[in-house]
């Protein structure tokens, strides 16, 4: 797959869950079966975060045409990894008690990102194993 359609990808997903986490309505949680806060400061902070990401990454993707270096396929993989895998520690530990549907949910987004990271190192590797091949 190539690294344009891979960043592309991640960036959408940054922004979906930051422009969610931005606006997190207080019913959101309970629809999702994913754990409440007392607060939207520290989400809406989080959701701050994911979409400046995803706002770096569209800038990576599109970086002949801006002038601007985003964030990188590094950077991208190491926060994806980064993220899921607390995510995946979350779930894993007994402190976390929630319905199956929002385990669900979080399990299978923790792995898309996870499987998003391992796409997009893979897709660097091969490029790095063929130079002679454009962007």
């Amino acid at each position: 797959m190539k690294e344009q359609v891979l960043l592309t990808v991640d960036a959408a997903i940054n922004l979906t869950l930051g422009l969610l986490l931005i606006l997190f309505p207080a019913q959101l949680p309970t629809w999702l079966g994913i754990p409440a806060t007392d607060s939207p400061f520290y989400p809406s902070i989080l959701g701050g975060v994911l979409a400046g990401i995803g706002v770096a990454l569209l800038l990576e993707r599109f970086r002949d045409s801006t002038r601007m270096t985003g964030l990188g396929l590094g950077g991208a993989i190491a926060i994806n990894v980064c993220g899921a895998g607390v995510l995946a520690a979350w779930l894993v530990g007994p402190e976390l008690d929630i319905p199956a549907h929002g385990r669900l949910l979080l399990w299978a987004l923790a792995l898309v990102i996870l499987g998003l990271s391992v796409a997009e190192f893979v897709t660097h590797l091969v490029k790095l194993e063929r130079p002679d091949s454009g962007p």
